[in-house]
């Protein structure tokens, strides 16, 4: 399997590369990950569940970062097992590249599925590898644009969100009070 992809992440080139090597950004963010644990500085294991059609299964791997060239690109090395379901392995090309106030991130990733797995048929692994990178993109995006966005916020407009959120956290506690009494 062989798969490539583009994605504009609004946030600078920089900002991308660190969210890209944060264990818990990257746990936050990958369908079905369970745990993601930095053995070195260029090795992760990796736990997760995934469902390819009628096969579901607990996967654990390891992913292995090699030609690092910060903030612009790196390769990436994969491979699990998911027991009786089967094993994955292969490897993928990341890189980064400023665009506007953004950044366009690049990858190409090759593939190889065994066991019953392998037995699915490669249209609906594919379909599943295409759902589960546009998931991790959307939870990518979600979990650390905002952030940019609040910083880049004026003090006042800040200073106007932490009010509501207060706000909001004081009538939560009194509404608790108030039922606690009755």
């Amino acid at each position: 399997m062989e798969m490539t992809g583009e994605q504009l992440i609004p946030l600078p080139q920089q900002r991308v590369w660190e969210s890209l090597n944060d264990p818990g950004i990257l746990k936050a963010c990958i369908p079905g990950c369970e745990s993601i644990e930095r053995v070195s500085d260029t090795e992760y294991k990796v736990v997760m569940t995934a469902a390819i059609g009628p096969v579901k299964a607990k996967f654990n791997g390891k992913l292995l970062l090699a030609d690092l060239n910060p903030p612009h690109s790196y390769s990436i090395a994969f491979e699990g097992t998911g027991g009786a379901a089967g094993f994955g392995k292969g490897a993928a090309q990341v890189s980064l590249l400023p665009e506007g106030n953004g950044t366009r991130l690049s990858y190409k990733a090759t593939a190889s599925v065994g066991g019953k797995l392998a037995q699915i048929g490669s249209r609906l692994i594919d379909g599943v590898a295409k759902k589960m990178s546009d998931d991790f993109f959307a939870r990518f995006n979600t979990t650390v644009a905002p952030a940019a966005a609040i910083e880049a916020a004026p003090s006042r407009k800040r200073a106007l969100r932490w009010a509501w959120v207060a706000g909001g956290i004081i009538l939560l506690l009194l509404i608790l009070f108030l039922i606690r009494r009755t």
